[in-house]
């Protein structure tokens, strides 16, 4: 059965069930937090050099920014990190402050989108379809379908499926959203801590520790709910079809993340 008719059957008991096993898994880490966060209270205490400049996580939709997140939240009060949610944009961040963010391939990116709001952001959140939504996962049931009816032979097919492209919350966005343009970016260089990739998430979130001199004790969440990560029984490949489509959807984007790969070789050690 197709999970979005899947999901309707099972209603309010699947929301009600899919929610107590969040709050159990958010309840396991919170002891573990706390005592990370003490220790980090201790460490303030004996050491007097505190930050003196912030340093921002941008949250880019879809990049592994809730695993970030989620690592960083026990100790960010004491080292001067401040995380901010989906809304704020590069412009924001003080030119006094530093900045770090992440981003990722846009096709990886769109799969991951689209199959966090086909289950509603489910088992992590809950926010339900708009009108616009549902009428596309009443459509297209998988990443692949979307993609590939992008040039179907049917022209209506191909409409449904652009308006899904552009109603469809997470795959709608873009990095200029919240960057800018390359020009916007390049001129912030001097306040960029790190252009993270979620490809390379362990490492560069190691990078970020060491340059901001976290403690060795902090680690990504393990768990695919508190990391936000999709289920395995969800598809995520793409055909050849699918992947042209897209490279052509997303051409703004992919010009955006090469740059930013170029970034990452030229302003290194990231």
């Amino acid at each position: 059965m197709p999970f979005s008719q899947r999901f309707a059957r099972q209603g309010c008991e699947s929301v009600t069930v899919q929610r107590g096993k969040r709050i159990m898994a958010i309840l396991r880490t919170r002891e573990e937090d706390s005592r990370t966060s003490r220790r980090c209270r201790d460490s303030s205490r004996e050491n007097n050099s505190a930050a003196t400049v912030q340093v921002h996580f941008l949250h880019i939709r879809k990049t592994g920014g809730t695993a970030i997140a989620e690592a960083l939240k026990p100790v960010a009060r004491f080292y001067g990190i401040v995380l901010h949610g989906h809304s704020t944009k590069l412009s924001d961040i003080p030119a006094s402050s530093k900045v770090v963010f992440f981003v990722r391939h846009p096709l990886s990116r769109y799969v991951s989108g689209f199959y966090s709001r086909l289950r509603r952001g489910l088992p992590r959140h809950y926010y339900d379809w708009t009108e616009d939504e549902a009428r596309a996962f009443s459509r297209f049931q998988t990443a692949n379908d979307l993609a590939e009816a992008l040039t179907s032979a049917d022209r209506e097919v191909t409409l449904h499926a652009r308006e899904a492209m552009q109603s469809v919350r997470h795959i709608n966005s873009s990095y200029r959203e919240w960057l800018g343009g390359t020009a916007e970016l390049d001129n912030k260089l001097d306040a960029i801590l790190l252009v993270g990739l979620q490809e390379k998430l362990r490492s560069d979130f190691e990078y970020l520790k060491k340059q901001l001199d976290l403690p060795e004790t902090l680690s990504l969440p393990e768990s695919d709910l508190l990391a936000h990560r999709t289920p395995a029984e969800f598809d995520r490949r793409l055909s050849a079809v699918a992947e042209r489509n897209l490279l052509e959807w997303y051409a703004e984007d992919i010009r955006f993340y090469e740059h930013c790969l170029e970034l990452r070789a030229r302003h290194g050690p990231w």
